[in-house]
């Protein structure tokens, strides 16, 4: 599956179907979270795999009780073990280094799970404290997000997107002309006539 139709296709599910997911799907998953790129090589992400139906009950309560989630066959939670990270960097690390880093492999094996034929969501409404409690997860470990994983049972389209027009700017906020090439958005046509290039030069 090409990288251009993993990015415009993957999308939130939160319908699964009773299926099990083997390990080397999940490890798949995980593997592809570590190459994710991060704050002076911290790699400061730990990953909790959770099958056990009594822990994920008790999770899905501490995720505001949304009980569509006992659905997926596994949960991940996404920790942050910011000693090293925090060492390094200081209160800056902690408070956003090592939060992106965890959301660069987040974003790595969504993208994974989908290319593999899996569905998945980001859950970020949790209740910390009780996630950590139910885990055993040491005080310097923080819960960043929980990722349900399973077969997708989900039928509709990715939302659409705004155009670019609407969220990209040149030299300043605001400003929707980019003066020194004299280009003005939407770029769209501008994209899709280089995408073309490319296409045509890759066949020859």
């Amino acid at each position: 599956m090409e990288l251009d139709q993993v990015l415009k296709e993957v999308r939130s599910v939160r319908k699964f179907k009773k299926l099990d997911v083997p390990w080397y799907l999940v490890s798949e998953c995980l593997d592809a979270a570590t190459y994710a790129p991060n704050a002076g090589n911290t790699q400061n992400w730990r990953f909790i795999v959770v099958r056990d139906l009594s822990k994920r009950e008790a999770i899905v309560k501490a995720c505001e009780d949304q009980k569509w989630l006992l659905n997926a066959p596994v949960l991940i939670v996404v920790c942050s073990d910011v000693d090293k990270i925090s060492k390094m960097f200081g209160v800056r690390g902690e408070a956003l280094y090592a939060v992106q880093n965890c959301a660069a492999a987040i974003q790595n094996m969504l993208l994974k799970a989908y290319e593999l034929g899996l569905g998945s969501v980001w859950i970020g409404a949790f209740d910390e404290i009780i996630i950590k409690q139910i885990l055993e997860i040491k005080p310097e470990v923080r819960p960043q997000a929980i990722i349900a994983l399973g077969f997708s049972d989900d039928h509709e389209k990715k939302p659409k997107r705004e155009e670019l027009n609407n969220v990209v700017f040149f030299e300043k906020y605001g400003d929707k002309e980019d003066k020194k090439r004299r280009k003005f958005l939407p770029i769209k046509d501008i994209l899709k006539e280089k995408l073309n290039k490319l296409v045509v030069e890759k066949k020859k």
